[in-house]
């Protein structure tokens, strides 16, 4: 019975754990949602601007456009989280970029986002880069162009030659996906397929386009400016879907939990009617055997 009581009250207390901890990613992801659908309107904008500008082709310094160069070191940028107890979002994430990296026949170049992907490979004997351990919903936009600003300058000095980004898209509070989306070089497609592209792909039409002060000043100004929006927003997106994972999974645990406490009381319940029914046959025995 005692035992049966310590299990009641540690069940009791993880219940009790796991409902605050629900209750907490819910607020931060109202929080964290409210963020993410924000810089995505800035995001889609600052896309169409490019998307604009890349529809003369024949202006684009080649340096950005694919086939401009021989791949030879990928860079990975990969987004997880800063803490546990969140589903399989962080499994998902590095599952989807072991993948990758396997399946890319070039060296790999890593740079993480969170500690959850940076401890796995790190274990695994992958050489990182450079690493951002702090939560993603707390990098601020400055911290995200240092990021992106030492990719681009990488990208620009041949040490890399192609950038992939791999993170968490968020479909809604119980749905989520892992994405993989090429930042550099630029996938440039035909007219009839614009409707369809991707954030980083574009179309080609012949237009005259003036450039001010130069084709290359408003290149070395926009691709950064590109690569931070976009690394920005997944950053913000990817927390959105840690809380959301995160809730949903301590609204499992909870429940989980509220579950196998009943069957423990009532485990407990019958035990003790059991003794309790044991103890009045033992005393109405007694009282038969003394008359």
């Amino acid at each position: 019975m005692a035992d049966i009581r310590r299990r009641i009250k540690s069940v009791t207390s993880t219940e009790h754990i796991t409902n605050a901890m629900k209750l907490v990613s819910a607020a931060k992801l109202r929080k964290a949602k409210s963020t993410f659908e924000k810089t995505r309107d800035y995001f889609h904008y600052v896309t169409e601007s490019i998307a604009e500008i890349f529809y003369d082709a024949n202006e684009v310094p080649e340096r950005y456009l694919e086939g401009s160069r021989e791949i030879i070191n990928t860079c990975f940028i990969i987004i997880t989280s800063e803490r546990g107890l969140c589903g399989a979002f962080n499994s998902n994430v590095i599952k989807q970029a072991e993948i990758e990296i396997e399946d890319d026949p070039n060296r790999s170049v890593l740079i993480m986002i969170g500690t959850k992907g940076k401890e796995y490979f790190e274990k695994r004997g992958k050489y990182i880069h450079s690493e951002y351990e702090m939560p993603p919903e707390n990098i601020s936009f400055a911290e995200t162009k240092i990021i992106a600003k030492t990719v681009v300058d990488m990208y620009d000095k041949g040490v890399i030659d192609k950038v992939m980004l791999i993170s968490t898209a968020f479909v809604n509070n119980l749905e989520q996906e892992v994405k993989s989306l090429q930042l550099l070089p630029f996938k440039v497609q035909e007219k009839e397929d614009f409707s369809t592209h991707d954030a980083q792909d574009f179309d080609t039409r012949e237009r005259q386009v003036e450039y001010e002060p130069s084709i290359d000043e408003v290149f070395n100004y926009l691709i950064p400016k590109y690569v931070e929006i976009v690394l920005y927003s997944s950053v913000i997106e990817s927390a959105t879907c840690e809380h959301a994972a995160r809730r949903m999974a301590m609204e499992s645990a909870t429940d989980s939990a509220r579950d196998m406490l009943s069957n423990i009381s009532l485990y407990y319940n019958r035990a003790r009617q059991s003794a309790i029914t044991n103890e009045i046959i033992e005393v109405v025995s007694g009282s038969e055997a003394q008359k």
